[in-house]
């Protein structure tokens, strides 16, 4: 296993994770980890567990039973700091959850003013570096309701990156999206990825798990089934069950 440069521990490690809601076992002991700077694509079936396994990596959903280490931090331990380690992860999820009486500009410092205790005009500038990054320079008085789908997601991926994070999660960031849009916020993703950011991404986009994916790993019925390079399981899957699920989706 491969290791965070400066604290010799991977950027997210998994163990043994158990998540179970009332009856219904969604995750049945998964071991997994992302490396620094490391890419890894989260594939599956819908009701596979992957965007449950993604929101148990900062505790927005509790785990039943297992380990979570971020950055060599246990977030399980109900001693540790949450809202101190969350600072370090940004998450962007399906829908873009902005607030839709504030203007992007506003979307962007809130949190960093609240969270960080920035200045307004540092926040304002920290904004305006990620509204450029995302290309949405030309949209720092619009509010949401007046942007497309993609634009709103670009936003939220600029008010996720405003808060310097050390990672990002996204939870199948394209779903929502018309499919002339999701081109736009792929680009921004890929860009993330060539600038180093360690990534963790439950996706369908399957050309950009193959293009920008460090690893790719095929998750179904709460379990890991496969996983490595994008041109082996995307590829020349080996387990049965990967490559049914390929078969209908590539």
């Amino acid at each position: 296993m491969a290791a965070t440069k400066e604290t010799g521990v991977p950027a997210i490690e998994v163990r043994n994770l158990h998540k179970s809601f009332g009856d219904n076992e969604v995750l049945k002991g998964i071991d997994f980890h992302v490396d620094e700077g490391e890419v890894v694509c989260v594939i599956g079936p819908s009701g596979s567990g992957k965007s449950t396994l993604l929101r148990c990596v900062n505790r927005l959903e509790e785990p039943t039973s297992g380990t979570i280490v971020v950055e060599g931090v246990d977030i399980t331990d109900k001693e540790t700091d949450l809202d101190q380690v969350r600072t370090r992860i940004g998450m962007v999820f399906q829908q873009f959850n902005l607030f839709p009486h504030l203007n992007v500009t506003r979307n962007l410092t809130l949190a960093q003013m609240r969270a960080k205790k920035r200045k307004k005009a540092e926040a304002i500038e920290v904004a305006k570096r990620n509204l450029a990054k995302v290309g949405l320079s030309e949209k720092a008085e619009a509010f949401p309701p007046q942007l497309s789908g993609g634009q709103q997601q670009r936003v939220a991926i600029a008010r996720a990156l405003s808060m310097d994070p050390d990672m990002m999660l996204f939870d199948e960031p394209t779903s929502a999206l018309d499919p002339e849009l999701v081109g736009d916020v792929l680009d921004v993703m890929k860009q993330l990825a060539r600038d180093g950011m360690t990534m963790m991404v439950v996706t369908h986009e399957m050309g950009f798990a193959r293009e920008v994916g460090d690893r790719v790993v095929f998750m179904d019925g709460g379990v890991v089934v496969e996983q490595g390079k994008p041109e082996d399981v995307l590829g020349n899957p080996q387990h049965a069950r990967t490559q049914e699920f390929l078969s209908k989706v590539l």
